[in-house]
């Protein structure tokens, strides 16, 4: 990314000397507390809609470039709407999505520094549980893939220190399987998710 960036960095005008801009080799690690907020799409064997509750959760990201972005386990209460059972509360379940991203930043020498990025998501679910509908015994969700968007903006303060805003769009649907007195339930729950957060960022 470095070496595709040289040409155009050095087109640039010279920065002003207070703004350090972004070099080759830094190494950014931030820390912030994003929005996730599922956009609750999918559909379920006995009909409605399965539904995941919007929450915040802790987020580290690791920028070099290529830039791997690692966050914290958010939980969310999880719902069927509008299914031939009613309203199905599913209890809450933990999720961990780690999400790298290739990013290109087009203006490496501003002090306001947008950056465009593409990757691929990997989401873990576990600790499926808590209250329920009583016709519900068990509910599992399956780990899955997803594609990854993201816009940002970076805003040097001082030499080492950043601020950031980004916007994270994920392709997540994975597959749920509930076990209930009826029967066994399948679903799809496409969540798309909106991760939305600032944080702080040094620079090493």
């Amino acid at each position: 990314m470095a070496a595709a960036l040289a040409p155009a960095v050095a087109a640039m005008p010279a920065p002003a000397q207070d703004v350090r801009g972004k070099q080759a080799g830094d190494m950014l690690r931030g820390a912030g507390l994003p929005g996730v907020l599922p956009a609750n799409t999918g559909s379920t064997s006995i009909g409605g809609t399965p539904r995941a509750s919007d929450t915040a959760t802790p987020q580290l990201d690791l920028t070099y470039f290529l830039t791997p972005s690692f966050a914290a386990t958010s939980r969310h209460d999880v719902q069927a709407h509008d299914t031939a059972l009613g309203t199905v509360d599913l209890g809450r379940v933990w999720a961990l999505p780690p999400t790298v991203t290739l990013q290109c930043h087009p203006l490496p020498g501003s002090r306001p520094s947008p950056h465009v990025g593409v990757g691929l998501n990997h989401t873990a679910f576990c600790g499926e549980g808590g209250r329920r509908n009583p016709v519900v015994t068990g509910v599992d969700v399956e780990n899955a893939f997803g594609h990854a968007v993201n816009v940002g903006l970076d805003a040097e303060v001082t030499p080492n220190w950043l601020a950031n805003v980004d916007v994270k769009r994920l392709w997540l649907g994975p597959a749920v399987s509930l076990r209930t007195t009826p029967g066994p339930v399948t679903a799809k729950a496409n969540l798309y998710p909106w991760i939305i957060g600032a944080r702080v960022r040094y620079r090493f």
